[in-house]
């Protein structure tokens, strides 16, 4: 019997991304997947995806804090149950922090990372507990060859895998009651990225005035602190954290993308339309590897420019678009075979059998 364990110690938008490799796990013969978790309004939303139960979701309290997006200190939970994470011959999880399990000297596990998104300027090239996994699973090559090139893997123990989110994906919703074409506004959780600190008021107030689009306003689920921007027109939805705004609805319902640095710009593209970047910080991003994207739209600085942005933007999609789709294929390796299967043979050859 191979007995894996995923760590889900993260909020819940990272769950998508690991789920589809977990229930394909558990699917095959000799094979249980164990689900380590402190919140059990998480261990309720992965139940969603798993009707049949093929996982064994396991509860494991370290603090009276239970949300989709409130969790326990990653550290308390880890130091809390160390020895429990030991007794798995191999952990998989999304986040860096699990690193800190290796500085228990009893600690043998294999640590496997599955990459939760592939945006531009949050691929972690700075964080030295990379390196310290035993085997990551990236979404494409792109992210390979940073990594590789950072120092953080090798050419082994980096795999392209694909991007198993997308087999979760969702027909569009209808969010409005009108056939207005939607915008997505969303903004990336770090202040020296986001657009959401210093012009995200003014992009809603602007918003409320184009009254023949609707908005979708939807910061990374993250964003914490900042401006508390509300608005009552009819004609633009807040979403400051639900299971909507990390499950692909808006990106699948919207026709332009509006944001900054967010990876969900790749699940946007899925297929490609118009997309509007806010240079909020007036970077000089020509070149950057961190700010590729910003070379798939338009790009504003400041919210009054936003309708003429939004005037032009099925006019120049056609000059975008070659380059949107090269983007996609770098970014997230497209295969006749299912990313979850890729990233179950990939942990399994990692996995000795009990």
């Amino acid at each position: 019997m191979v007995r894996i364990a995923f760590l889900a110690l993260a909020q819940a938008h990272q769950h998508l991304h690991w789920l589809p490799a977990a229930l394909e796990l558990a699917k095959r013969p000799g094979v249980r997947v164990d689900v380590l978790c402190p919140s059990r309004a998480n261990l309720r939303f992965i139940g969603r995806y798993d009707p049949e139960k093929r996982l064994r979701c396991i509860w494991i309290p370290a603090q009276w804090r239970d949300g989709l997006f409130d969790l326990p200190p990653r550290k308390r939970v880890q130091k809390r149950y160390a020895w429990l994470f030991r007794r798995y011959p191999v952990l998989v999880t999304t986040e860096t922090t699990s690193t800190r399990l290796k500085e228990d000297p009893k600690f043998t596990s294999r640590l496997i990372r599955i990459r939760h998104g592939a945006g531009d300027a949050a691929t972690r090239l700075d964080d030295p507990r990379v390196r310290l996994f035993d085997l990551t699973l990236v979404g494409g090559e792109k992210d390979k060859r940073r990594l590789v090139a950072a120092g953080l893997g090798t050419e082994e123990n980096i795999i392209v895998t694909g991007y198993s989110k997308f087999e979760l994906v969702r027909p569009p919703e209808r969010l409005f009651p009108n056939d207005k074409p939607i915008v997505l506004y969303n903004p990336h959780s770090r202040p020296d990225l986001s657009s959401w600190f210093n012009e995200g008021p003014a992009l809603v107030r602007e918003m409320e005035k184009l009254i023949e689009w609707n908005f979708i306003v939807a910061p990374h689920v993250r964003l914490d602190g900042g401006p508390d921007v509300r608005s009552d027109a009819a004609n633009i939805l807040i979403d400051r954290g639900s299971v909507r705004s990390i499950d692909m609805t808006y990106t699948q319902s919207a026709s332009v993308y509006l944001g900054d640095a967010s990876s969900q710009l790749y699940e946007f593209l899925i297929r490609p339309r118009p997309c509007i970047f806010v240079n909020s910080h007036r970077l000089d991003w020509q070149g950057r590897e961190d700010f590729a994207h910003f070379k798939l739209g338009q790009v504003i600085e400041r919210a009054d420019q936003l309708k003429q942005a939004l005037d032009r933007a099925m006019i120049l999609q056609p000059q975008f678009e070659p380059l949107q789709e090269l983007a996609m294929r770098d970014a997230i390796d497209d295969s006749d075979r299912p990313a979850s299967q890729r990233q179950a043979d990939a942990i399994l050859s990692l996995s000795p059998r009990a």
